[in-house]
């Protein structure tokens, strides 16, 4: 079980890496001292067949969910506490990824690697509902935990959350075992 809660980590961070690489059309020099963050937010959402809390050889990824994405940033000012708040609902592709790009976004910056303790963002997903008759109960359905990669040339932040997720509503013994 153990294995495979490390494969859907190395899974969804492969994910997120091809994606922050796949990105373009990105200003690599800014003209003014102020900030300006590019930040993609995204995760997966899988069917939990077996209700084993975590990702087995009969999970399966669910397009079509509809997913809550809160971010709060903090701006990047020394003369102001102000806190930035971008929301919105998503909802996930055929490969069961959601996605919410906030592009330009002026006075957020990076967090600095000497700067991860502090608080200069915090993000959530929650589920909201899936269409699926037989994958819709909730079972991990809201996340904070992250990964953040981060690219400094062009102040690219990519937070990746880990994987939420639904399952049946009666384990399928036949399917999964006791």
């Amino acid at each position: 079980m153990l294995k495979l809660v490390d494969m859907e980590k190395k899974l969804i961070m492969l994910l997120l890496l091809l994606q922050l690489l796949s990105l373009n059309s990105l200003c690599l020099g800014q003209s003014s001292s102020i900030p300006t963050a590019n930040i993609t937010v995204m995760g997966l959402v899988y069917c939990d067949v077996c209700s084993s809390n975590s990702f087995s050889k009969h999970s399966y990824f669910m397009p079509g969910v509809e997913v809550s994405v809160i971010c709060r940033f903090k701006a990047a000012s020394s003369r102001t506490r102000e806190m930035l708040t971008f929301s919105a609902n998503q909802t996930t592709d055929e490969l069961g990824l959601y996605k919410l790009d906030i592009t330009s976004v002026e006075g957020v910056s990076c967090a600095a690697e000497d700067d991860k303790d502090s608080l200069t963002a915090s993000c959530q997903a929650s589920l909201i509902s899936t269409s699926s008759d037989s994958c819709n109960v909730p079972g991990y359905k809201t996340t904070t935990d992250q990964v953040v990669f981060e690219s400094k040339m062009s102040n690219l932040c990519v937070y990746g959350f880990s994987a939420l997720n639904f399952r049946p509503f009666e384990k399928n013994i036949d399917l999964c075992g006791k």
